[in-house]
């Protein structure tokens, strides 16, 4: 190191440390006196040895160690004075020396195990915390999961609970027709019930069988209402035509001149009196 380089940091550590020798220490000191830089690196190296310090169990000194530490600084005062007396300078250390490997390493080497245990420490704590999360989420689900259990069970087993056994409703009733025929006058009154409804462009027809034989007379044209409900009252049908049967059909619109299948209802004509 010549008198205008900084001082190099394991020797401010060591000298921190109280390791240098009695002429190192001055040349040290003398050189702290003129540079900042210096000043604030010996504080930083400082702070890390306290904080080093702080985590290290207490020792008891070695026998005659006290004695042999307040001899040391005797003998470096007793040099300075010396060194002050004669009017010299001190120069601040020149020469490159090899730093001892326990000496050079030490600070640095604290200081990088710190770093790994925290990094390690950091990243077992991360993990534990992480376990613990999903741990607590589990639990909870667990225990919404038994109460829900617990009501159901609850419900099925209290005293007061209504048992209600259900069944599918009856199906819809079935269509059904009523005619009335009196064929003397040529009158007929037709009721039907439960029909289903029927696209736009299509009509329910009425058909009278004759009992000669001859082809089925169209009696009236109709649509059920919303309950299938629909009626044909009076249509204008020749007299004096005895009726076999009657039968209804789905039709166009307009009607049909021939029955078209399939035949929806039919029901053959009891004669009058019978």
């Amino acid at each position: 190191m010549t008198a205008h380089a900084h001082i190099p940091p394991e020797d401010l550590a060591l000298y921190a440390m109280q390791s240098l020798s009695a002429e190192e220490s001055v040349g040290v000191r003398a050189h702290l006196m003129e540079c900042s830089a210096c000043r604030d690196e010996l504080a930083a190296v400082s702070g890390d040895l306290a904080l080093v310090a702080m985590n290290v169990e207490e020792a008891a000194l070695p026998a005659g160690a006290q004695q042999r530490f307040m001899d040391r600084i005797a003998a470096s005062e007793a040099s300075e004075t010396a060194s002050a007396a004669q009017g010299r300078r001190v120069a601040p250390i020149a020469r490159e020396r090899a730093v001892s490997p326990s000496r050079g390493w030490f600070p640095w080497a604290i200081a990088a195990a710190l770093l790994v245990v925290s990094i390690v420490l950091g990243t077992k704590i991360r993990t534990l915390n992480q376990q613990l999360r999903q741990e607590t989420a589990l639990a909870a689900r667990q225990a919404a999961a038994s109460s829900h259990a617990q009501e159901v069970l609850d419900v099925l087993t209290a005293p007061g609970a209504q048992h209600v056994l259900l069944i599918a409703s009856t199906a819809r009733p079935a269509p059904t027709g009523r005619a009335v025929y009196l064929a003397e006058r040529g009158g007929l009154i037709f009721q039907a019930n439960n029909l289903d409804p029927l696209p736009t462009g299509k009509t329910y027809e009425l058909w009278v069988i004759p009992a000669t034989g001859k082809a089925p007379i169209p009696a009236g044209l109709f649509r059920p209402d919303a309950t299938g409900s629909a009626s044909v009252v009076l249509p204008v049908l020749p007299r004096g035509v005895p009726a076999k049967a009657f039968g209804v059909t789905i039709e166009k619109a307009e009607g049909s001149t021939t029955p078209t299948a399939p035949i929806i209802l039919a029901g053959a004509a009891v004669s009058a009196g019978g």
